[in-house]
């Protein structure tokens, strides 16, 4: 048996989702989804398409799946620095194990530039978090 489908689809975009309501119970038992809005995950801005009015009932599930997608694109930045501190290590164990003059030479003025700017940014916040509060 299967499980019955979700009353919306929301097809993932750059900025949000396009939002469907999904029918499995019309007269030829086939899944029919039609679009009933786009959704701004930025701004929370949700626009009927089609002509359609949205209901409290489309209105609050796209608020809850704003508020599960937030969570969800949160998690994946944090995710994605940590991802970037491992990648961090595994540099400097190629710099210091494998990489050749030339290969070095290639990297180094990027690497410094860029980690003195994300040091001189995690510094200055580091010391607005740790100062008493004015």
């Amino acid at each position: 048996m299967t499980s019955p489908l979700p009353p919306y689809y929301f097809r993932v975009r750059e900025n949000g989702a396009a939002v469907f309501r999904v029918d499995g119970q019309n007269r030829h038992r086939q899944m029919q989804m039609d679009q009933i809005a786009v959704v701004n995950i930025r701004n929370g801005e949700i626009k009927p398409q089609g002509g359609y009015q949205l209901s409290p009932d489309d209105i609050a599930a796209i608020h809850e799946w704003i508020g599960q997608r937030r969570a969800v694109l949160a998690q994946r930045d944090i995710d994605d620095i940590l991802r970037t501190v491992d990648h961090l290590n595994l540099t400097t164990h190629w710099a210091q194990s494998r990489a050749t003059d030339a290969q070095l030479e290639a990297v180094t003025d990027a690497l410094l530039l860029a980690m003195h700017d994300l040091r001189s940014l995690l510094v200055r916040k580091k010391a607005e978090r740790l100062a008493p509060p004015s």
